[in-house]
């Protein structure tokens, strides 16, 4: 697999990290997919976009992953990066509106939370999700929709504005 670009690793990791929200793990899923991946070769279509089809592995097995181990999935925070800020109390402000987001999004049922995540945090478009997925583009919108509706909800009742959130 010395192929592959540091980025798409890099990506992959992200996105199994944002779904079981702990980094070992997320390392560990991450090496267990590119081995996958490898020995599945022969099964990639030449004619698709081979990025869509890798996360198509690593969703996979993430799936699987979390289904074996059916326990609540928990963010640890240390992927909440500190941007420069004016004063110290406004970046401490900026983590704590951070780590309540990360939170909410890992609260998100699987299925809304892992488009919500290829979406809006590893910026994939609605055709490169649905091919990842395996999943009607349909599907996608309306996933991303009810992900984004229960995301807005749980925040308001956890006294957060979207506007709050949108600053961040």
């Amino acid at each position: 697999m010395h192929d592959l670009s540091t980025s798409i690793k890099e990506k992959i990791f992200a996105y199994l990290y944002r779904m079981i929200g702990q980094k070992q793990d997320a390392q560990d899923l991450a090496q267990e997919v590119f081995t996958k991946a490898y020995f599945q070769l022969g099964k990639f279509q030449q004619d698709r976009n081979f990025s869509a089809w890798l996360y198509r592995v690593a969703a996979n097995h993430c799936l699987d992953e979390l289904r074996r181990r059916k326990r609540t999935v928990k963010t640890t925070g240390e992927e909440v990066e500190l941007i420069e800020m004016e004063t110290p109390e406004e970046a401490f402000l900026q983590k704590e509106q951070k780590q309540v987001l990360l939170r909410r999004i890992m609260d998100l049922e699987e299925e809304y939370r892992s488009v919500f995540v290829l979406r809006y945090i590893d910026q994939l478009s609605y055709k490169e999700i649905s091919e990842a997925l395996a999943l009607p583009m349909t599907t996608v919108q309306m996933r991303i929709h009810r992900a984004k509706k229960k995301l807005r909800e749980s925040l308001e009742k956890g006294g957060t504005s979207l506007y709050e959130m949108s600053q961040i």
